[in-house]
């Protein structure tokens, strides 16, 4: 009975672990202690800057990232294909560190540092930031306690308590001191807000970042194969459905398209889709009427 127990037990374990979903970790720290934003495939991790930042249960073996710095005056980092897994596809726990270039003290490097088989049994250290990739962030909950000191009354306090805010409310009497204290709870998703704006963050199409050069020039071509001014619009529509462009990307997709009707089209459609809307004056010089762009200009206004 007792060998069976162990064996079913035994048998229940493997097939858990086999359940689980294999996933790596990636965490970046930098090495003078700058501050930073980490990007992952176009996805902003943290919204306030970390020196040491630690990234879970990543499920893909590769990952595109940028890491943009606090200081604005340091050069952003884009490192492509950042490797989560080792060379037989088995996901690990990756660490890599950003340095300074010793040539350009405005540079810096990212550089892998160390790897190790995942431990799911790992906890980080309270100064690292962690992330779960994927998950929302966390609820939390801030409170605001204000008192107030007056004199020339006294009185008895009654505590009442509605809606998540507290408030002390005292029956005045003449020739003395009371005391009056409000405290309200506030409960909201997500990191504290801060007052700062992350730099290069991009804030249309979803504050996604614009697709790749690697991607976008094979889009590029596609469109450029269709023999038709009609197919290569249907074409470019659909690529920028599916991806978000910078105003150059969009400018050089139109260029693909002979007629001015068509050129107007795409670029009035490709506007939702647009990562630097400010920018999409620059989209003018296009057109050879004028009546073009006061089409686009219109469309833009109402939008």
């Amino acid at each position: 009975m007792r060998k069976l127990y162990f064996t079913i037990a035994a048998t229940l374990t493997a097939a858990f672990a086999f359940a689980q979903a294999p996933t790596g970790n990636l965490t970046i720290f930098s090495e003078d202690g700058d501050p930073f934003f980490l990007v992952l495939n176009g996805e902003l991790q943290n919204d306030i800057p970390q020196t040491n930042i630690r990234i879970e249960e990543l499920n893909q073996p590769y990952y595109n990232a940028k890491i943009l710095f606090e200081n604005k005056s340091l050069v952003e980092i884009t490192k492509k294909n950042l490797a989560i897994a080792d060379v037989d596809g088995e996901y690990m726990d990756v660490t890599y560190k950003i340095r300074r270039d010793k040539n350009n003290k405005n540079k810096l490097k990212l550089n892998f540092f160390s790897e190790i088989p995942v431990d799911r049994q790992y906890r980080a250290p309270k100064n690292v930031h962690v992330v779960h990739y994927g998950a929302p962030q966390p609820v939390s909950t801030v409170s605001q306690t204000t008192t107030t000191t007056t004199v020339g009354n006294t009185g008895m306090g009654v505590g009442v308590s509605v809606g998540g805010v507290g408030v002390n409310v005292n029956i005045k009497e003449p020739n003395g001191v009371y005391t009056e204290t409000t405290t309200t709870t506030v409960t909201h998703s997500g990191q504290p807000q801060v007052n700062y704006d992350p730099p290069l963050i991009k804030k249309g199409c979803n504050n996604k970042y614009p697709m790749g050069s690697t991607d976008f020039n094979s889009a590029l071509t596609s469109v450029k194969k269709q023999g038709f001014d009609e197919t290569k619009l249907k074409v470019a529509k659909q690529i920028v459905s599916a991806n978000c462009l910078d105003v150059n990307q969009i400018k050089q997709i139109a260029n693909t398209i002979s007629f001015e009707e068509n050129k107007l089209d795409f670029v009035k459609f490709a506007y939702d889709y647009c990562t630097e809307k400010k920018n999409y004056f620059r989209l003018n010089d296009i057109f050879s009427f004028s009546t073009n762009v006061d089409d686009l200009t219109e469309y833009i206004q109402n939008k």
